[in-house]
């Protein structure tokens, strides 16, 4: 299938390149499209629209069959025609009654342009004196409303066109007064005090408005979130897809009035297990952009599942965001609206559009549209009784579910919306014996926060009609949801299952070990929470999935190490040097060095040097060939900071093993004359010992989980070598750290965070990424 074929219609570009990545989605409307040209072999825009729509929103081969008719003919002429279409045969799968169905969606009215410019006419003539008084505060959204009101059937991206022409005539283009005035009238609202749950701690209402972080209007980051093409608020209906119905202007407005016309975000993981660097791209989203338009972002934990959460998944969940820079507006549970979600399914029950099914789990996967349900049809009396003996806790887990009468675009027919469950939850204790599943709770939550902008991973595109459905079968506002492409890294696996699956075979710790990319693995292995930020803006916000190997992390580590870890000197393999004239040196034996070295006059720390000092024992070889820069005893280094040249003199070797335990050497104020290749680091032999954790990647192939790569299984392609462990001496400055996760340059080695298994007999380092120079140029 290429590409041609949907462009041949009128699609956008892009529009028809997304569409080539659903298969589903392409098989249809290019089924429909052969369709079509056999009536009619030219096809143009506005008809080739009205196909796409069917594909995308009519997933039952039977109902495109009852509809196609009907748009080939014209009868069908716009997008809300095509979505009381759909609203209509959800509601009525069979038995069709044509002259209901085509007085429902308007078929045979046409609605011209000229229709439109006389209602816009009318509409603008009636409120002009409030227009000219108000001007570009006045309310559009009523104007559009208005409008509606009149021409049910027309385009909503018509009118919005020409009440804005309308306007533009009658007030001419905004000008700052209509800037500061807009400003000075959303000031001038009196703010409601932010409510703040109880798993939450109180904060300022300052604080609440810029999601706890300090942030710069100007900043790039910031930008990058307003450039979205994404509707502004109250302006749902602009959005491709969005179904417009009766009085979905009317619940615009009030949404509208209630956030104040602020964005509304949320952030709704699963209390189930740890967040991972996945989890990160999807915090900075809609935390950053609700930040970037002033807005209000949720932490909601979608706690529906009790048999897999723990409160430890809670606690991890809420630090993790703050640990990233990001304060909730408020933090809220699915479970909050337990009995709010049980009354929407009782009006759906009512409404003829969910029903109470016996059918086992095992029957119902891979179910296909053509195999209803026996239950299917039951009358909505029994049904509601059913429901309600489910909740009385009547029947046995796996007895009975609520389902819902739609066809999802992944051909999914009816999903599950309620399940039995005999199992306390953590919240509700009890209570509840039947629970939602996640694709009936994220809709209607969305709209009971009203959520403005509910931004999902790309895997939810093929949930987002099912989503519209569900708020408009309900009868509630209806947020819109917008899809962008997930972030995957190589070299891991970031399953749940599969992390379980490491932990407990021994190969990693816990969900914390610095191996991992989980978040909290990624604050113990020491990386900031801004360079992880900055890792997430580098990638940009896309549809497109993006799957990266480490190292642009890592790239964006250093960068921030560079410019906030003191630097401190250590040795990890250390090798005893006896500076045999040290007595006669007329140098310095103490000093201070910056902690920054681009910053020399804001951070200064004290060092001195005696007789013994520690050096890597990789630093030196007996004899050096023409790359190795260190020391041997053919050849000189400096000793950093302190101005000393040391050239050997003996070599001590253990009479068991052959490795050198002591050098004895000769020191020389560094001059003119004896320059040496390189620097080398040292430590005081009275230097605190510490054990430091050196890593490599856990697996050896890029892609662990998949098959081809690697046969065996993710499990087979484990780095034997994935940690190595030291006991070395640093600079006892260390122990003035501000606790754990403290980061330093230990310089020439790395950069190291502090562990919290660090005490105060043992201190233990972690190893965070290399330094931006090869190892094998170490200076």
């Amino acid at each position: 299938m290429s590409v041609e074929l949907f462009l041949s219609i009128g699609l956008p570009a892009q529009r028809a390149e997304e569409t080539l990545k659903n298969k589903q989605l392409t098989e249809s409307l290019a089924a429909i499209i052969g369709r079509a040209r056999r009536s009619s072999p030219t096809i143009d825009k506005s008809l080739g629209s009205m196909l796409y729509h069917v594909a995308t929103k009519v997933k039952s081969q039977e109902r495109i069959d009852f509809l196609l008719p009907y748009v080939l003919d014209r009868r069908v002429t716009s997008e809300p025609q095509i979505n009381a279409a759909v609203q209509f045969l959800t509601a009525n799968p069979s038995n069709i009654d044509r002259d209901q169905f085509e007085k429902s969606c308007g078929v045979g009215i046409v609605v011209t342009e000229a229709d439109i410019q006389s209602a816009v006419d009318t509409v603008i003539s009636a409120n002009q004196s409030a227009l000219v008084q108000q001007r570009y505060a006045f309310p559009i959204g009523q104007l559009l409303n208005d409008v509606r009101n009149q021409l049910k059937w027309a385009d909503g991206k018509l009118i919005k066109t020409k009440v804005d022409a309308a306007i533009l005539q009658l007030l001419g283009p905004k000008t700052d007064a209509d800037s500061k005035a807009a400003a000075a009238s959303k000031k001038a609202k009196p703010s409601k005090a932010p409510e703040v749950s109880g798993d939450s701690t109180k904060k300022s209402e300052a604080a609440m408005e810029t999601n706890g972080v300090n942030f710069d209007q100007s900043d790039e980051k910031v930008d990058m979130f307003k450039s979205l093409s994404f509707h502004a608020v109250g302006e749902n209906y602009t959005t491709q897809g969005y179904v417009i119905n009766d009085d979905i202007m009317k619940r615009l407005e009030e949404h509208k009035k209630e956030v104040e016309g602020r964005v509304m975000t949320r952030f709704p993981p699963e209390p189930n297990g740890i967040l991972h660097i996945g989890h990160a791209k999807a915090i900075n989203i809609n935390f950053g952009y609700a930040r970037a338009h002033q807005g209000r972002c949720y932490l909601r934990y979608d706690d529906t599942n009790p048999e897999k959460e723990e409160e430890r998944y809670f606690t991890g969940i809420k630090d993790m965001v703050e640990w990233l820079g990001f304060t909730p507006y408020k933090i809220t549970h699915s479970s909050d609206y337990f009995d709010t979600l049980y009354e929407y399914a009782v009006r759906l029950i009512k409404s003829g559009v969910a029903y109470v099914c016996h059918q086992k789990v095992e029957d119902l996967k891979g179910f296909e549209e053509r195999a209803h349900s026996p239950w299917r049809e039951r009358p909505v009396g029994e049904n509601l009784q059913l429901f309600s003996d489910m909740r009385a806790g009547l029947f046995d887990e796996g007895e009975a579910t609520l389902r819902l009468k739609y066809v999802m675009e992944d051909g999914k027919l009816d999903p599950v919306a309620y399940r039995i469950k005999f199992v306390p939850h953590h919240r509700t204790g009890n209570k509840w014996c039947i629970y939602p599943t996640y694709d009936f709770t994220h809709p209607l939550c969305d709209s009971i926060e009203n959520i403005t902008h509910s931004l999902c991973t790309k895997e939810f595109q093929s949930h987002r009609s099912m989503y519209y459905w569900l708020c408009n079968s309900v009868r509630v506002y209806c947020p819109v949801q917008w899809e962008y492409g997930r972030l995957n890294v190589n070299y891991t696996v970031v399953s749940k299952r599969k992390i379980l699956k490491l932990i407990s075979e021994g190969h990693v710790a816990d969900w914390d070990d610095p191996r991992l990319f989980t978040l909290p693995a990624l604050r113990r292995k020491g990386y900031p929470p801004a360079a992880v930020n900055d890792f997430v803006h580098r990638l940009g916000v896309t549809m497109a999935t993006v799957t990266i190997d480490p190292e642009m992390l890592e790239f964006c580590v250093r960068n921030e190490l560079n410019r906030t870890a003191r630097r401190v000197m250590a040795v990890i393999d250390p090798l005893l040097v006896l500076i045999t004239n040290f007595s006669s040196l007329t140098s310095a034996t103490s000093f201070q060095v910056p902690d920054f070295p681009e910053r020399p006059d804001e951070h200064l720390r004290s060092l001195s040097i005696s007789q013994h000092i520690y050096i890597e024992q990789a630093d030196f070889v007996e004899t050096a060939d023409k790359n190795f820069k260190r020391l041997a005893t053919n050849q000189t280094v400096g000793l950093k900071y302190a101005d000393l040249v040391l050239t050997v003199d003996e070599v001590f070797k253990s009479s068991s093993s052959e490795k050198i335990e002591l050098l004895k050497c000769r020191a020389a104020v560094r001059d003119s004359t004896n320059k040496p290749k390189g620097y080398i680091q040292w430590v005081l032999p009275w230097g605190l010992e510490c054990e430091f954790r050196l890593y490599q990647r856990l697996f050896l192939h890029k892609n662990p989980e998949d098959s081809n790569e690697v046969p065996g299984g993710f499990l087979s392609d484990i780095n034997p070598n994935s940690l190595t462990t030291m006991t070395g001496v640093v600079d006892p400055r260390v122990a003035e750290t501000r606790g754990a996760f403290e980061q330093f340059q230990f310089e020439r080695i790395g950069y190291f965070a502090r562990d919290p298994d660090s005490t105060e007999k043992k201190l233990i380092f972690n190893k965070t990424v290399g330094l931006r120079e090869d190892s094998s140029k170490l200076i």
